[in-house]
């Protein structure tokens, strides 16, 4: 490594793509070729440590990397944002932010975020605050400890604007009172002239101030906003009022009812949209209320209690009846259940007992458990939950597109043509009439409406997902699953429950079932086989007592011999129980096999006695979900890597047409690409690392919550209560999500299509425009609130 004398920069960068140590070399061959640049490349930790001098930049580096056929990988960063007023605001940061080399952003005006995406070495955090308060806003990184502070000042935020706003109506009444005469007998200054300068004067400056403040920052900032609407066009009012006043001119009218009743209703349409846009994300304030705040542990012989961030990972804790989980954990000891519905919508509590997993807020049912913390702080599901909800509600559907390039040139579109209407209506009519059509123009446009369309609507959708046990991983997924025309289903974990267990029991020569289960559960007890254990599972769910068998031989591939209570017993296969001499007739195991079960037959004394039939068991409600998919338009196909014989007859069973059987991952991958057309887009649900592939190559990929964590990472949503109903849930969810997007857009263009031009002709009053304004948008939140309603199918 040939470090430069006086290096300008120094980077250490992730790098992703190196398979050996020759890639490392070859990484750093290259980077040290670069003039003025002395690099070391690390391959066990993937990291380049980097000196650059005066002769490169970090962006040749990064280049020369990229060039070499590796990656550095971008840091993904949420910041809290403040001083937004409109979707025209939030449209100004994302352009500000996009423009940093080696960053990419997305501003959601509805949550007050930028998520953003950081190169290492080319943008840090520091850069991003830096252009954001450029621009004439504020950003900080939004960090868990920082929720509270955050909530705290938004209440704080929002009590003194009320308060602003009260006496901002005291102040607008007097004058509003004297509206009515103005229409109905065309009667003027029922309230002197000079009383109504006193009174709209503290609305105009002091209540007004917000709306100066912010259209000063966006002019600063080279974009014009909201505020720049209201500040104008109340200005206009106001201002003529005044010389009219000072002049004591009472040929002319005064307009300073407009000015204040148009702040006064603006402001309440600001207070009733920011309380809206705080219940549409209560979801996550809900999950995290969830956790509790205390937990006892056991510490040096003794159980203490502490706060819930001091456990680590390891610590033994106790939770006693009707306690919420602190933290994730494994049950050391103890029997109970644990209510999960907070986690996945499922209101029957799960049995829990010793070496079952808990997590951090579910509530235990009546016995006291011991158990061992698996995951703390942020590695607990909840957190996972938080984070995943949190970054769906942040990011941007592509149906959104049309809304930002709209909200970007609004406010510049809706000056120009306020100045065509004032220089058309003062040749019509004079200036006076010009004017108040200006100002009606002004104040009827309305941003806002259009930015909070699409957001308040994901937010609403992901959070009442969330609570269904369907965690969503972005927008543009939520989007698109409405459009799944064919649903590809792996078979093991997802329509079954991925594991044997025994569906049916025969007795035969006059033996019982119970008795049969008995004597094969005895014998099978010492055995870890699969087969075994779920023949011992079924034995003791039903409260039976084994004996203890003498004399046990096991015969590898086949089954095993043994003495109980003085009898000798065969059991395995019926190649292998036939082959020890006992008599089985086809006819006995004929149905059985041909469903594609694992027969274990026990025999005695040459005779068959008694048939088990093991199956990885169909999931419960697998098969109302696949009917409940076919309703809903959906082909169902099913794609298994398992035998034709075992495929055919779960996909009879579970009410499948379609399948395909002993698939390779990759062939389930090239299956799933084979079945995409433009009439609609293919769907995949798995929960194996097998089906990782499959996953990836789909439009659209649900993860079952039972399955392996290569799965859910592939995946666009993961289902939590492991189970396919909520793959129709899912779907359900984001046609109706959708439709409340698509009703928003249309009463945001439709409000402004009519609004403008009825203002521009003269037809509306600026008070009315203002009061159209201030309403358009907490319309399309409170709208989006409707979805709420939404629940899951009740199965």
């Amino acid at each position: 490594m040939n470090a430069p004398a006086e290096p300008r920069f120094q980077l250490d960068l992730p790098i992703e793509g190196m398979t050996c140590a020759a890639c490392a070399a070859r990484i750093e061959r290259v980077l040290n070729r670069l003039p003025d640049v002395g690099a070391s490349v690390n391959f066990a930790a993937e990291r380049a440590s980097i000196a650059v001098g005066s002769q490169s930049t970090p962006a040749q580096v990064i280049a020369a990397i990229e060039g070499a056929g590796f990656s550095v990988p971008p840091r993904r960063v949420e910041f809290a944002l403040t001083g937004m007023t409109c979707a025209a605001c939030a449209a100004r940061i994302e352009t500000v932010l996009n423009r940093l080399p080696g960053v990419q952003g997305g501003v959601n005006f509805a949550t007050e975020t930028a998520a953003v995406q950081l190169t290492p070495g080319l943008a840090d955090e520091q850069a991003v605050v830096d252009a954001v308060r450029a621009a004439g806003f504020d950003a900080r990184l939004a960090l868990p400890a920082n929720r509270d502070d955050d909530q705290r000042r938004r209440a704080a935020q929002w009590h003194a604007e009320f308060r602003r706003f009260l006496i901002s109506a005291a102040l607008t009444l007097p004058l509003l009172a004297q509206m009515p005469a103005m229409f109905v007998g065309g009667v003027h200054d029922l309230v002197p002239r000079g009383v109504q300068l006193l009174l709209a004067t503290p609305v105009q400056w002091w209540v007004g101030w917000r709306f100066y403040n912010g259209a000063w920052k966006s002019l600063r900032g080279g974009a014009a906003n909201m505020d720049v609407l209201v500040a104008l066009g109340t200005s206009m009012a106001y201002l003529w009022s005044v010389v009219v006043t000072l002049a004591g001119r009472h040929d002319l009218h005064v307009y300073f009812e407009a000015s204040a009743t148009i702040i006064t209703l603006v402001l309440l349409g600001k207070l009733l949209e920011s309380r809206a846009k705080a219940r549409a994300g209560e979801a996550i304030e809900a999950l995290i209320r969830l956790q509790p705040q205390t937990a006892r542990i056991e510490r040096d012989g003794q159980v203490v209690e502490v706060p819930v961030g001091e456990l680590r990972s390891g610590d033994v804790f106790l939770v006693r009846a009707g306690d919420a989980m602190p933290v994730d954990g494994v049950v050391l000891d103890g029997e109970s259940s644990a209510s999960e519905a907070m986690l996945t919508g499922e209101s029957m509590p799960v049995d829990k007992r010793a070496g079952d997993k808990v997590f951090a807020a579910t509530i235990n049912g009546a016995g006291l458990l011991r158990c061992r913390a698996s995951g703390v702080g942020e590695a607990t599901l909840l957190a996972g939950i938080i984070r995943m909800v949190a970054q769906a509600q942040g990011s941007k559907a592509p149906v959104q597109r049309l809304a930002d390039r709209i909200a970007a040139i609004f406010v510049p579109t809706v000056c120009a043509l306020a100045l065509a209407t004032f220089c058309f209506w003062a040749w019509r009519s004079g200036f006076e009439v010009a004017l108040v059509n200006a100002v009606a123009v002004l104040v009827i446009a309305c941003p806002c409406a259009l930015g909070l369309a699409v957001p308040t609507a994901i937010m609403v959708g992901t959070g009442r997902g969330a609570a269904a046990g369907i965690l969503v991983k972005n927008a543009e997924s939520l989007e698109r699953a409405e459009h799944v025309k064919v649903l590809v289903v792996d078979k093991t974990g997802t329509l079954t429950v991925g594991r044997p267990l025994v569906t049916d029991l025969r007795g035969l020569a006059g033996h019982g079932e119970a008795q049969v289960l008995r004597l094969a559960a005895s014998l099978e007890q010492a055995s870890a086989h699969p087969l075994a254990l779920a023949i011992v599972e079924r034995a003791r769910r039903q409260g039976l007592d084994l004996s203890l068998p003498t004399g046990l031989l096991a015969v590898a591939g086949g089954g095993l011999r043994g003495t109980i209570d003085g009898t000798d017993y065969v059991l395995g296969s019926p190649r292998f129980v036939r082959e020890q001499g006992v008599a089985l007739a086809e006819d006995v195991t004929g149905s059985l096999a041909d469903a594609g079960k694992t027969l274990v037959v026990l025999g005695s004394g040459g005779t068959a006695i008694g048939v088990v039939a093991i199956a990885d068991a169909l999931r419960d409600g697998a098969r109302a979900a696949i009917a409940r998919l076919r309703e809903a338009g959906v082909r169902v196909v099913m794609l298994t890597g398992d035998n034709p014989q075992t495929a055919r007859a779960v996909a009879r069973e579970a009410g499948i047409a379609e399948f395909e059987a002993e698939l390779l991952p990759a062939d389930k991958a090239r299956r799933v690409e084979a079945l995409k057309s433009p009439a609609g887009l293919v769907g995949m649900a798995g929960d194996g690392i097998n089906d990782a592939p499959a996953l990836a190559a789909a439009d659209v990929s649900f993860a079952i919550g039972s399955g392996a964590d290569v799965a859910m990472e592939a995946a666009d949503m993961t289902l939590v209560k492991s189970d396919l109903a909520g793959v129709a849930d899912a779907i359900d969810l984001s046609r109706a999500t959708l439709s409340k997007i698509r009703q928003n857009l249309f009463f945001a263009f439709v409000y402004n299509a009519l609004g403008i031009p009825l203002a521009a002709l003269g037809l509306l009053n600026p008070v009315i425009a203002g009061a159209a304004m201030a309403m358009s948008s907490v319309s399309v939140v409170s709208n989006s609130l409707l979805l709420r309603r939404w629940k899951p199918a009740i199965r």
